[in-house]
């Protein structure tokens, strides 16, 4: 009863339960779009423990958590929230991707 609940409480603060939650964070790269709707993942910025730590570059974003802002044409579209996100992230000057 109390796992019935529990999932239900889960499913209704974060909107669904889905089979793999799990995201290859390696993979998120290039050139990405902030966006407030319609994201392909939904973010967390946190200062410790991150899945991936993102460089914010300007140019050659082709390696993971190598990330560059762009307004058309992105890669990936990101939602920065507060709950129930994908993965979390780190900004980091040195040594981006997954930790």
């Amino acid at each position: 009863m109390r796992k019935t609940v529990a999932l239900s409480l889960l499913v209704l603060a974060c909107g669904s339960v889905q089979a793999d939650t799990t995201v290859d964070v390696s993979r998120i790269y290039g050139k990405i779009k902030f966006v407030d709707s319609f994201p392909d993942y939904k973010v967390k910025v946190v200062d410790s423990f991150p899945d991936l730590k993102v460089k914010k570059v300007d140019s050659f974003p082709d390696s993971a958590g190598k990330w560059k802002t762009v307004d058309s044409f992105p890669d990936y579209k990101i939602q920065i929230v507060d709950s129930c996100p994908d993965f979390k992230i780190q900004y980091a000057d040195s040594f981006p991707g997954p930790n």
